[in-house]
């Protein structure tokens, strides 16, 4: 076979293939539209249309829920083999769909936190069956470029996603979800009236006893001590990573001055700086965060071919320590145009480790249940969003929550505010705390920064990282030889 004959065949697609990356396209759009601006969303003031939750309430919902999410694909795999990959994709757009929609108008935390868990069930059946369709629609010789296209669609719909939910939120908070719903819906006519189911195989076993095959399977590996301890310690990562959803664009909307972001950009760009925003508001932190998928659709591939003959557990750990020096200095200033470097250096750690995790795995897997222990892959991100979670709530709240300090700071001096309740919102009680204190908001601001240090946060996330590569080392160092 000629050069070019072999090149046609590596780039030569099946309709279902580029259907399958549409569909990811239009779903991590409408994912990451809500998910990246859904921490502001829960805490903000109710007077600027946002639900006024506590952090600690915030961190619950979205780590609880998000963890539950990642934990789905083990059982809603199974199900997709036995009823069909097009009836549980309309089922998962359904969801999806109506979801997002239900998002945009409960207000109330135990309703936010039913229909999340909702929408992260229809997240879930989505997930394997997607993947599913990439993997049976690709061959050994196109397999790579099919699963690089595939990423590289995934962060470009992680991309589009935030923008839209930025201009959306301007106008009216529900229109980011709604905008998210409507992504989905267009997922429904593609799946109803162009996905091809591809070939499946059929066996007489019962879902029941499916199950009871896949779980059986997910303790026999976990029986492995050495595979059990590398997932402990990949929780790790995924509970320092997931600040960049779970924290990062609260301490941008609530400590980072972001008008000198639109300043930089409108003297370089002013159509830039006037479809991102406005000089009265800024840049929207969650556009900031979004800047990591940037980076990612930008550099992967080059980052990939860089490491690629490099063993993975060495970049792992180089990739574990860049992200922790990276995390930790979003927190150090109040200058926005500084999370322009800083996310960078977190994004080129993200790209070096996160991709070759699942390829470690099969490395420390006994050659005859490589499968096998794949399937545990999930189970540390699931992990890490539940302990994310718990950092963003609590030590948050403790450490750098704007209104838990002035709080503080309130009692500390003895002044007289009613609390925040039902009729008294977040930015009622910082306007009489202005009044008394006799600063206005940027004033009070930069007083609780100076006074409590809310970037001090960055000790904690990056010394979990730091942990993470040292106890990562010792295991590939120590513990994988005693097992060998």
């Amino acid at each position: 076979m000629g050069v070019h004959q072999h090149q046609k065949k590596t780039f030569r697609f099946p309709r279902t293939f580029w259907l399958a990356n549409v569909m990811e396209l239009f779903e991590r759009w409408a994912w990451y539209g809500i998910f990246i601006i859904l921490a502001i969303y829960l805490t903000a003031s109710r007077d600027e249309g946002a639900l006024g939750f506590t952090q600690v309430q915030k961190g619950y919902l979205m780590g609880t829920v998000v963890g539950i999410l990642y934990i789905l694909p083990v059982i809603t795999g199974a199900i997709a083999d036995k009823a069909g990959y097009k009836k549980i994709l309309i089922l998962s757009f359904l969801m999806l769909s109506s979801g997002y929609m239900f998002m945009a108008f409960v207000t109330t935390y135990a309703a936010m936190f039913v229909v999340f868990l909702y929408v992260a069930i229809g997240a879930g059946l989505f997930k394997p069956v997607i993947s599913a369709t990439i993997a049976k629609t690709t061959n050994k010789e196109n397999a790579t470029v099919g699963f690089g296209i595939f990423y590289m669609i995934v962060n470009i719909g992680a991309f589009i996603g935030p923008v839209f939910a930025a201009k959306m939120r301007v106008l009216e908070w529900k229109y980011a979800f709604i905008i998210s719903a409507l992504a989905i819906a267009v997922n429904i006519i593609l799946v109803v009236f162009f996905y091809k189911e591809p070939p499946r195989e059929k066996t007489g076993e019962s879902l029941g006893n499916t199950l009871a095959s896949i779980l059986k399977n997910l303790l026999t590996a976990l029986r492995d001590v050495k595979l059990i301890i590398f997932l402990l310690i990949i929780v790790g990562f995924w509970t320092m990573y997931n600040q960049l959803f779970f924290t990062l664009p609260v301490f941008i909307d609530q400590w980072v001055d972001t008008h000198i972001v639109y300043e930089n950009i409108r003297t370089v760009w002013p159509w830039l700086a006037g479809f991102l925003a406005n000089e009265e508001q800024g840049i929207n932190a969650e556009l900031l965060v979004n800047i990591d998928a940037l980076y990612i659709v930008i550099f992967q591939v080059a980052i990939s071919s860089v490491i690629k003959k490099i063993k993975p557990v060495n970049t792992i750990i180089t990739g574990f320590l860049i992200s922790a020096v990276g995390i930790g200095l979003w927190f150090v200033t109040q200058n926005g145009m500084y999370l322009f470097i800083t996310i960078l250096v977190f994004a080129v750690g993200e790209m070096a480790s996160s991709p070759r995790i699942l390829e470690y795995i099969g490395n420390i897997a006994p050659k005859d249940k490589v499968a096998m222990y794949m399937g545990t892959y999930y189970l540390p991100l699931a992990g890490g969003n539940f302990l994310a979670g718990i950092l963003s709530g609590d030590t948050y709240t403790r450490m750098s929550d704007k209104t838990a300090l002035l709080q503080k700071e309130v009692a500390r001096r003895g002044l007289d505010i009613p609390e925040i309740s039902e009729n008294v919102t977040q930015n009622d009680y910082f306007s009489h705390a202005g009044e008394l204190l006799g600063m206005n908001p940027q004033e009070l601001t930069d007083y609780l920064w100076n006074t409590y240090q809310p970037g001090n946060i960055w000790m904690v996330f990056t010394g979990i990282g730091m942990g993470t590569v040292l106890l990562l080392f010792l295991f590939d160092r120590i513990v994988l030889r005693r097992y060998r």
